[in-house]
């Protein structure tokens, strides 16, 4: 995949990302600060629940998951509606990240607004 294509999906699925948490943050069922920093990074911060980190990795044309759990590698889709996969376990990036939430907090969440449209 190109430079310019991966970029293009990666920051998509960033801002999918984003508006999920923000979303998930107005519900008020999980307690966290949101901080978009350049680069395509996501920083979730729990407190004494620790932090989950998302950002894009241009070298290896992925997005990176850092949690308590472990770090994840997600490849692109090959079309925009398809779903990120974990280069290991091809587990979709929405549920892997809605269970290291869960994992880090005890609270159950889903993030379903990941597709795009």
């Amino acid at each position: 995949m190109e430079e310019r294509e991966f970029l293009r999906y990666a920051e998509a699925e960033l801002a999918r990302l984003e508006a999920a948490l923000e979303q998930l943050q107005a519900e008020g069922r999980v307690d966290f600060d949101l901080e978009v920093k350049p680069g395509g990074i996501l920083e979730l911060d729990f407190g004494r629940g620790g932090k989950i980190v998302i950002h894009r990795h241009l070298a290896a044309r992925e997005i990176w998951l850092a949690a308590r759990s472990g770090g994840y590698h997600f490849r692109p889709p090959s079309a925009p509606s398809e779903p990120w996969r974990d280069t290991k376990s091809g587990a979709d990036l929405g549920a892997v990240l809605s269970r290291c939430i869960e994992e880090q907090t005890g609270q159950t969440v889903t993030l379903t607004a990941l597709r795009q449209a």
